[in-house]
């Protein structure tokens, strides 16, 4: 089951900011990704939802959340009004970087988000995106798409599937009991739901 839910292009933007700015002002574009990718990972098996609600992608150097990837290279695909926000706060620099325009916009985010951000920041900030992307590839939501990605450039991701568990030994972005993860799955499922309705 796809789960669809509203992307949310300004905190989407914030985290690509805040980001940048943790790291001294500009980022790597895929390191960025990568660890937006581990900060909504922790919020939705933690809280229910994930930061963003983007779309991702399984693609070779692991998960990719396309909005953000667009935001981050302001490409043609943003609406205006993503665009004119995004242009606001960040920009695509020389060298694949993204760098900060502005100070974070905090007011954007639910304090949980910034748990989640900082939890990513401290648990992978300081590895470089390529270790992030060979990290990335053994999160069962992207490994499950492993053998299609020998054919196809990109396979949709389900947010179901970060709910499960990565190997022994790699950070799990939250623990959760059976029942913890059947709530987490009801919660999204209900958010997707309602979505749809509304849509």
């Amino acid at each position: 089951m796809c789960i669809h839910l509203p992307f949310q292009y300004k905190k989407a933007t914030q985290a690509l900011n805040y980001f940048a700015e943790a790291s001294g002002g500009r980022i790597n574009k895929m390191k960025a990704i990568k660890l937006i990718f581990f900060a909504d990972r922790y919020h939705l098996r933690k809280y229910g939802r994930p930061i963003t609600n983007d779309e991702y992608l399984a693609m070779d150097y692991g998960p990719v959340s396309s909005g953000v990837k667009d935001i981050a290279e302001m490409s043609d695909f943003l609406e205006a009004k993503e665009r004119s926000y995004a242009s606001r706060f960040i920009a695509p620099a020389a060298g694949y970087d993204v760098e900060s325009l502005s100070h974070v916009d905090a007011k954007v985010f639910a304090k949980t988000d910034l748990e989640a951000l900082s939890f990513a920041w401290e648990t992978f900030g300081h590895m470089d995106q390529f270790a992030l992307a060979e990290i990335s590839h053994e999160y069962p939501e992207w490994k499950k798409h492993e053998a299609e990605l020998e054919r196809l450039s990109r396979v949709r991701m389900n947010y179901e599937d970060f709910l499960d568990d990565p190997a022994q030994g790699f950070e799990q972005c939250f623990t959760l009991s059976p029942e913890e993860r059947r709530d987490r799955l009801d919660e999204i499922k209900e958010m997707s739901r309602l979505n749809a309705l509304w849509s």
